[in-house]
């Protein structure tokens, strides 16, 4: 009786040691994972909702070029124009809104959200908020994770991963002015035969007529 009594003691006592151990072990592992948990007081988390801040905030003035690019009614004349030259259609709001409709029909919309991006870099002063914009450009257009990756050709994408060490309003200036040239080459001379470019040219002729 005395020998199951004391291997007893010794299986609780050996139970009482082992819960011990789990216990502390528990109590390390919540200590040593800040980074990987929701603990509110964690510096990570802080940056963590700074940086998703900044990304809803870009992605609302992204969304804004891209739907909202206020433009007035374009006349008979300035649509004419837009069949003069590429650059022409490119200078006005009404010309880019147009354009762009066109493009989102070829399925290649980003390309002209990636060259409006770039212009709205060129407009800023502020060097963080320049380094800030230039990683959400690369990673909405640049990165190959990305479905509105635009089409670049390998150097043009290597001289923006040296760039991208230290981002500035001109980081993606070869990959603009390329991406400026697809469209020119590529998606305008189909842009001015389109259906929508025709319409658009009628209704604008039929009201210019009229007045």
């Amino acid at each position: 009786m005395c020998a199951r009594s004391e291997q007893s003691e010794k299986k609780q006592q050996m139970s009482q040691n082992e819960n011990a151990t789990t216990t502390q072990s528990a109590r390390n592992h919540r200590s040593n994972t800040c980074c990987f948990c929701w603990c509110c007081c964690c510096s990570c988390s802080w940056r963590d909702d700074d940086d998703r801040n900044r990304r809803i905030s870009y992605d609302i003035k992204l969304e804004t070029i891209q739907n909202c690019e206020a433009s007035a009614q374009p006349t008979a004349e300035e649509v004419r124009s837009w069949a003069q030259s590429f650059d022409k259609l490119m200078k006005t709001p009404a010309g880019r809104n147009t354009f762009r409709e066109f493009l989102r029909t070829e399925y290649s919309e980003e390309n002209m959200l990636f060259w409006l991006a770039c212009e709205d870099l060129k407009n800023e002063a502020n060097k963080s908020v320049i380094e800030e914009k230039a990683r959400m450009i690369y990673e909405d257009f640049i990165s190959i994770l990305s479905p509105k990756e635009v089409s670049l050709d390998s150097r043009v994408r290597d001289v923006i991963n040296k760039k991208m060490a230290e981002p500035s309003t001109q980081t993606f200036d070869d990959a603009q002015l390329q991406i400026y040239t697809l469209m020119h080459r590529d998606s305008y001379p189909r842009f001015l035969n389109s259906s929508i470019y025709k319409s658009l040219f009628q209704r604008a002729s039929s009201t210019s007529s009229e007045s």
